[in-house]
């Protein structure tokens, strides 16, 4: 037991000394009651106790020990094993300018992906998540992390134009994911990554990166987002206003299959926005690994020492006007 506030405890031998002196002058003795002429007493005997007034009082000095001790605010400190679930995931997701298209209405593919993976997240624990995006380039939009409420704020801050939209680079997306996990001791490592198109650009070949992956420990799991039929992306026109230009599916499937085999994860193609979540959801009930870990506990005691202070006095106060009542 540990107290906040110890400065308390030193009016405890100030309580317990007063008590003392009380006691020492009480059972001294004395006269109750003064009266000029004892002849009325006679053949009375002498009666008296000091049980009673020695009770109540130590009762009233209870209750100010007690008082002082609850005021240090007391509490206590253990420590308990745990077992849980947790891994280390990085989330890779595409936005190059494909993502605009509006085949998953009322969304377009990268506010579906935005919806599917925030959902993926709440519904973690004790797992460290992290993101990169990809387009032209890539880069790491959140490192991982325990603060989910950190990530969903940058999950929410994602948007296309972020990188040069023009072209894909599966691989530079796939590598950064696997270089933020290289260093990580999970027992589990995993990559879930999304894209809506094909490898047309960067520096890395995606199945290298797979390979580099697959070295590190490292599953991934791949979804391709969008409808076979492909969709529509919104532009604006200088003169026309706003115009929809049809966008061919251009998914490599092939390449999806093979990367996620490889590195024992699975392929998902998501055509709208519950196909999506359901494919997060089936990955998030697929990556479960039990830990063991030591929680440490606190719990405060001082609400314990003040309320029964409380209940003492009640009491002492029931006794000092019903059992031990004094009549003048």
């Amino acid at each position: 037991m540990i107290f906040e506030d110890p400065l308390f405890l030193w009016g405890i031998p100030l309580v317990l000394f007063y008590g003392i002196l009380r006691y020492i002058r009480c059972f001294r003795g004395g006269p109750a009651v003064l009266f000029s002429d004892i002849g009325l007493f006679d053949g009375l005997g002498r009666v008296e106790s000091y049980f009673p007034d020695f009770l109540l009082g130590a009762m009233r000095l209870i209750c100010l020990c007690l008082l002082l001790i609850g005021l240090a605010r007391p509490k206590g400190r253990g420590e308990r094993e745990r077992i849980t679930e947790g891994i280390d995931i990085m989330l890779a997701v595409d936005v190059s300018g494909s993502m605009r298209s509006l085949d998953f209405k009322p969304h377009d593919r990268l506010d579906a992906a935005k919806i599917a993976v925030k959902h993926f997240i709440k519904n973690r624990e004790n797992d460290r998540i992290g993101m990169v995006i990809f387009a032209t380039h890539a880069f790491t939009q959140c490192p991982l992390t325990l603060d989910y409420e950190v990530l969903l704020r940058l999950v929410d801050e994602i948007e296309i134009g972020m990188i040069d939209e023009n072209s894909t680079a599966i691989g530079t997306g796939l590598a950064i994911s696997a270089e933020r996990l290289r260093r990580s001791d999970a027992d589990s490592k995993v990559i879930v990554l999304l894209t809506d198109g094909r490898n047309n650009a960067g520096k890395v070949d995606p199945l290298t990166a797979a390979k580099a992956a697959k070295t590190l420990g490292i599953r991934v799991y791949t979804i391709g987002a969008g409808s076979k039929d492909g969709g529509m992306i919104p532009w604006d026109h200088p003169i026309w206003g706003r115009q929809y230009v049809p966008v061919k599916d251009d998914i490599d499937e092939e390449l999806l299959e093979h990367i996620a085999e490889y590195t024992g994860g699975v392929y998902r193609r998501a055509v709208n926005l519950e196909a999506l979540k359901d494919i997060y959801a089936d990955i998030s009930a697929m990556e479960k690994t039990e830990l063991s870990f030591l929680e440490y506990t606190e719990e405060n005691y001082y609400p314990w020492f003040v309320m029964l202070p409380f209940v003492l006095v009640c009491f002492e106060t029931w006794m000092r006007y019903t059992i031990f009542r004094k009549v003048p």
